[in-house]
């Protein structure tokens, strides 16, 4: 139950999410400073925390859709098994989520 109630919050969250990254393309189409500024946001702690947060929401809801798929072939429906792939769901999505952030740290250089 709680998966599947997380799975429509990160679904709610994604929305705002993909709403900042369009705020973010749109201030690279309009001009240097307004793209500096969202850049600059987007690299406070805040903003560090909120994308964070989006990614974290994006692995929940790309897991839990696979689970879905899973049940929707007929395997993994018994109360035991489902259980333990729905904390799979969950510590799969921590993990993707901070090596994606792992891997863009080395790529990028760092906090800086």
């Amino acid at each position: 139950m709680t998966t599947s109630i997380l799975h429509r919050i990160t679904g709610g969250a994604l929305y705002v999410g993909t709403l900042l990254v369009a705020l973010w393309l749109i201030a690279a189409a309009t001009s240097k400073e307004t793209f500096d500024y969202v850049n600059w946001f987007f690299g406070t702690l805040i903003g560090r925390l909120i994308l964070f947060g989006y990614t974290w929401a994006l692995m929940l809801h790309m897991l839990g859709g696979i689970r879905h798929f899973i049940w929707d072939t007929g395997a993994a429906l018994e109360k035991h098994t489902a259980s333990k792939l729905a904390w799979a769901t969950l510590v799969g999505s921590v993990v993707l989520t901070v090596a994606v952030w792992v891997v863009g740290l080395i790529v990028r250089g760092g906090w800086a």
